[in-house]
């Protein structure tokens, strides 16, 4: 069962830039809860953060597998990625941009992490069962 981060808690984001590829092959077209949790940031500042698939951990594709919608405030935001669809998907790597505009200093700051969980197969046909009982 994958439990691991794409950002270690305490990353200082400071710049544009992306992490280290994770190896999820073990996950490998299953479902996966992204968590980015941002403990740290200061005024008048954005953060842009987008998860990366590869197959082989060095040709990632052109386009992000998923992205949090633009975050300025501190908090835990949870995203599901489903990689049934792409069972090729071996490896995610984060990438980000920051803004900040203003006064005080240009340099923007965030201390964030981004975990991945796999979300258990019996956990999701439970939340299926149920949303649909609710329609």
């Amino acid at each position: 069962m994958l439990d691991s981060h794409l950002l270690p808690p305490g990353t200082v984001i400071t710049a544009k830039g992306e992490g280290v590829p994770l190896d999820i092959s073990a996950a490998s077209g299953k479902t996966l809860l992204l968590t980015l949790k941002i403990s740290e940031i200061v005024e008048q500042e954005a953060l842009d953060v987008s998860v990366w698939g590869s197959a082989d951990g060095v040709t990632w594709d052109a386009k992000p597998l998923a992205a949090f919608p633009q975050k300025f405030y501190a908090g835990e935001h949870p995203l599901l990625l489903d990689l049934s669809q792409l069972p090729e998907v071996k490896f995610l790597r984060a990438r980000w941009d920051v803004n900040r505009w203003g006064r005080g200093t240009e340099t923007p700051m965030f201390k964030v992490a981004v975990s991945v969980k796999e979300v258990p197969q019996d956990l999701l046909q439970a939340a299926n069962t149920e949303a649909a009982s609710r329609r």
